[in-house]
């Protein structure tokens, strides 16, 4: 079992910028992607970036791209999202995620077996 904890939510102006964590509790013997979802209400979880944590890969989905930043610090077993610019419709619960035993993208849900609680990220105009 990977354990999975984020930090770093909170709520910010439309334009402004935060840095959300996910913290693994071990490597993950399954695979090195780990990813950050979103779900906003009564929308479905999508994904926003991927991170491979052996090489630093990364794929960011078409509205992450240009504003947001997926890293991972291996010393720390720790993967960040800087998020820039952010608009309201960033609104949503954060989740991070760490890879299963079946790989089918690195933006797929059923990519990923373990899941962290989640982080509120609250923009506000």
């Amino acid at each position: 079992q990977v354990q999975l904890v984020e930090s770093g939510g909170g709520v910010v102006e439309t334009g402004g910028s935060l840095k959300i964590s996910c913290t693994a509790s071990r490597d993950n013997s399954n695979g090195p992607w780990m990813a950050w979802f979103r779900q906003a209400p009564e929308n479905e979880r999508e994904g926003v970036a991927a991170i491979r944590s052996d090489d630093d890969s990364t794929v960011h989905s078409d509205s992450a791209k240009g504003r947001f930043a997926i890293s991972y610090d291996r010393t720390k077993k720790t993967m960040y999202l800087q998020m820039r610019r952010l608009q309201l419709e960033d609104t949503a619960m954060y989740y991070c995620a760490a890879q299963g035993l079946d790989y089918n993208g690195a933006l797929a849900q059923d990519s990923y077996d373990y899941w962290g609680q989640g982080t509120q990220v609250t923009v506000s105009s």
